[in-house]
């Protein structure tokens, strides 16, 4: 296969770029592979306009064939790979686990080793996170402030802490018919400080009484207590985004187009992105620890720990 990629050279400063990117042949090498990274984690998306996970036309038909009924709750359906089983479903929908339990762990691992081979310098070195199908159209779907997709957002796990590794997702449109669209705004290095600074946390971090509680909490195995400072000031950004609607009204935007049998890769923590329309989607979301980055110095991670003026991960060991 030929290894082109091809640049969409115009954006506003700060924001993300599109390369388009076919799959890699037998002559992948480090360098080039290096260099996808880089673009990744300076915030661009790569685009596969042919998805290079192979999905079977009978598993394709059976997603396209369901619908859930409470999807103003579960806007998903996720595969949870270390305990191989799914959640999201309704009771209604026990009959189908198996089968989506079968789906979404193929995927994962399809999905899995293609970026092991593509992603070099990421390969083994990744946690590997939930997979995902989502079925429900986005346009008009129904949820709280802040759990809309169609906002402007940097991403953050209220419930799965990444302790300062990077939210990398690669998804795949297997809507036969219809276009997944985003927006895309700046990245995180433009105006993730902002929202940091905005939600009043930094100094409490330094002080010595506020980390001398926090150690207690933790030592007392306290609810929430083991949530790093840095998860909760990126959750903090995530939502602060969302509630500024002055942001969302001004911020500059930059629309995209991923078209059916395609997928995508992005850094969701750094890229600030909306959902504005699309239905069945499958994803896959790999954590990428600091000691794999290319440009460590660029993640979100970094630029928050200048501003605190102190670590903000835990030793979680």
């Amino acid at each position: 296969m030929s290894t082109a990629a091809s640049l969409q050279p115009e954006r506003p400063t700060g924001c993300s770029r599109l390369i388009t990117q076919s799959a890699p042949s037998s002559d992948w090498d480090l360098a080039r592979s290096r260099d996808i990274c880089r673009q990744l984690e300076l915030g661009d998306i790569i685009l596969f306009p042919q998805t290079p996970i192979a999905i079977p036309p009978a598993d394709r038909e059976l997603l396209l064939g369901r619908k859930q009924s409470s999807s103003a709750y579960h806007k998903n359906i996720a595969y949870r790979p270390a305990e191989d089983r799914i959640s999201g479903l309704d009771a209604s929908e026990q009959a189908e686990a198996a089968e989506l339990r079968r789906i979404l762990h193929e995927y994962s691992q399809r999905s899995v080793e293609f970026l092991s081979r593509f992603l070099l310098p990421y390969g083994g070195r990744w946690k590997l996170d939930f997979a995902s199908f989502r079925p429900v159209e986005e346009k008009g779907r129904p949820a709280r402030l802040h759990a809309r997709n169609d906002l402007l957002h940097f991403d953050s796990f209220p419930t799965r802490p990444t302790n300062g590794a990077r939210i990398l997702r690669f998804f795949t449109n297997i809507n036969p018919a219809q276009n997944r669209v985003w927006l895309t705004s700046q990245t995180f290095q433009s105006f993730g400080p902002h929202f940091a600074r905005k939600t009043g946390l930094l100094p409490s971090f330094r002080r010595p009484l506020s980390r001398a509680v926090r150690s207690m909490a933790r030592l007392l195995l306290l609810p929430g207590s083991h949530r790093p400072p840095y998860d909760e000031l990126m959750h903090r950004c995530h939502n602060a985004m969302k509630e500024d609607s002055a942001f969302q009204h001004t911020a500059p935007k930059l629309r995209w187009e991923f078209p059916p049998s395609s997928s995508w890769m992005v850094f969701t923590d750094c890229v600030s992105h909306a959902v504005l329309s699309g239905q069945y989607a499958l994803e896959q979301t790999l954590l990428i620890p600091q000691s794999a980055l290319v440009e460590a110095a660029r993640s979100p991670l970094v630029i928050l720990e200048s501003l605190a003026g102190c670590s903000l991960t835990l030793n979680l060991l």
